[in-house]
């Protein structure tokens, strides 16, 4: 795990606890089980939604966006503004924007499978 990830909790810590799980390359970071927001490449991206996208908009935060089969496929996850590094209140408004937007979503949420 890269130190920005491991930073994330510190981030974080006034939004509530937070956990970081490796996917495809990056990191998928979750509150009570659900994916609020994902880290490629050192660079966060955080859920967005029909009632959220215009915090995002309004300052310009692209989308995350892959390349599968040659073909550019967009997300609903947006570069999170560079305040949420400064400043914890600030943050902590930003995760529960992406909380909620993951809420939104109908997803269930992720169960940690145990070790036998």
């Amino acid at each position: 795990m890269s130190e920005f990830v491991r930073s994330l909790h510190e981030v974080f810590e006034r939004f509530g606890r937070i956990e970081a799980r490796r996917m495809f390359g990056g990191h998928g970071i979750y509150h009570e089980g659900r994916m609020f927001a994902l880290v490629a490449r050192d660079t966060l991206y955080l859920k967005a939604d029909p009632q959220s996208v215009a915090h995002f908009d309004r300052l310009r935060l692209p989308a995350f966006e892959y390349t599968r089969s040659g073909k550019t496929m967009q997300t609903s996850y947006r570069e999170a503004p560079a305040e949420v590094f400064d400043d914890r209140d600030e943050a902590a408004l930003w995760a529960r924007r992406a909380w909620e937007a993951a809420l939104r979503s109908g997803t269930a949420p992720k169960k940690r499978s145990k070790a036998p």
